[in-house]
């Protein structure tokens, strides 16, 4: 088996391995824009763990059933949220919630299904390693990606784009790229990716100020960071990164609003579609490079 193939077996793995620690933070950072971030299971237990409770898979040790993906919300047998709510089976939880203490279980999962995600950002990194090869800018973009995956899943659940991962992603790009560019056989252009990073995120400014019903401000942060990304390998990869995002939005609203599961004004969450754009820009130009 050729290098490339080991690289693209290691992004894997890289993925799979990180991936089990997204759905945590999926989970503490899908609440409202007026909500703190959760830091207790939808039963009501404290998360804890490294970094604050930030990283470790989203298992609650002390539940002992399964548990809703998303506290608040009506689930399985009547569960709708972690204050005094009823839980499967009826079980008592603690703080007289009802909930599934006391069930044979050894623990309850919440958050978006572990595998689901673990996969999906193998196969991103996947695709990303063997689009990229050896290049030094593919350790960026395995970085980067699983943050990616977690904006996606944010924005898809509670329309938002949380400001401590939007704000840190165009600043880390800029300065990974940076590291990248000082290594030989490099694929592009620190330049192009500072300048593409202002020239999406004024494009976006500029629409969220001609339209501000269309998009949040979150979307202009994330913008920023996705032009330091196309910009990399330049001013034609920021345009098709973008032109794709667009496509990819329009094709699925129109399809949920002709299957008339959307309404034709209802608001949409834009960061999922410019950040799958971004993802198919970068794919085709580190290809083609």
């Amino acid at each position: 088996m050729d290098l490339d193939l080991w690289v693209a077996v290691a992004a894997a793995v890289w993925g799979a391995a990180v991936g089990v620690l997204v759905p945590r933070a999926v989970y503490r950072l899908s609440v409202e824009p007026e909500d703190a971030w959760r830091d207790a299971c939808p039963a009501g237990h404290p998360i804890s763990g490294p970094a604050r409770g930030w990283l470790g898979r989203a298992r609650c040790g002390s539940c002992g059933a399964a548990v809703p993906a998303d506290a608040g919300h009506v689930g399985p047998v009547g569960h709708t949220g972690p204050v005094g709510q009823t839980g499967p089976l009826g079980h008592t939880g603690p703080a007289g919630q009802t909930g599934p203490v006391g069930s044979a279980d050894a623990g309850a999962s919440y958050g978006p299904s572990t595998p689901v995600v673990a996969l999906v950002t193998a196969l991103v990194c996947t695709a990303l390693a063997l689009a990229t090869g050896t290049r030094p800018e593919l350790a960026v973009w395995l970085l980067l990606a699983p943050v990616g995956v977690l904006l996606t899943l944010v924005d898809l659940r509670v329309q938002r784009l949380p400001d401590p991962l939007t704000l840190p992603l165009a600043g880390t790009a800029l300065v990974l790229l940076g590291a990248a560019s000082l290594l030989p056989e490099h694929a592009g252009e620190w330049r192009t990716a500072f300048f593409g990073a202002l020239a999406l995120g004024g494009f976006y400014f500029l629409f969220f100020l001609i339209r501000p019903i269309a998009l949040g401000f979150g979307d202009v942060k994330l913008a920023l960071g996705l032009g330091a990304v196309l910009g990399w390998y330049g001013w034609g990869a920021l345009f098709l990164g973008t032109f794709a995002g667009s496509v990819f939005g329009s094709v699925h609203v129109t399809a949920l609003v002709l299957l008339r599961r959307a309404e034709r004004r209802a608001p949409v969450a834009l960061g999922p579609y410019m950040i799958a754009g971004a993802f198919a820009g970068v794919l085709l130009e580190a290809y083609a490079a």
